[in-house]
């Protein structure tokens, strides 16, 4: 399969996307435990390891994210020195990274659900 420099290029701002919504998550889950532990309620330990789960799987998302960015960048420079073979596999590599950190994402708002139920339960009890 022959590929040109501006195949890999056009995930440049696919990804670049994903990396600020995966972002802004963190900011708004970093803000949610600030929240939490200034208050003065105490947090229920379901919602402390749903929000540890987060946070481990949104470092994940953003670590594939930027791996799969770091490769598409050097996929591009593999065919532009000629090595399309080399540049396709590093490609290819570069999708399946995408893919991972896309269906670290859906495990993560499955995860946010959870989260919002918990706090709906304690809220009636």
């Amino acid at each position: 399969m022959h590929i040109s420099l501006t195949t890999p290029a056009l995930l440049f701002p696919a990804i670049s996307l994903l990396l600020l919504a995966y972002t802004n998550r963190f900011f708004s889950l970093a803000a949610l435990i600030r929240s939490l532990s200034s208050g003065k309620e105490p947090v229920h330990q379901n919602q402390i390891t749903n929000l540890k789960k987060r946070i481990v799987i949104i470092r994940r998302m953003q670590e594939a994210g930027v791996s799969s960015f770091a490769l598409c960048v050097l996929c591009m420079i593999f065919i532009y020195i000629g090595m399309n073979k080399t540049g396709s596999l590093i490609f290819g590599a570069s999708l399946l990274l995408l893919l991972y950190s896309l269906i670290l994402s859906v495990v993560e708002i499955r995860i946010s659900v959870d989260a919002l139920n918990i706090h709906l339960k304690e809220m009636t009890e």
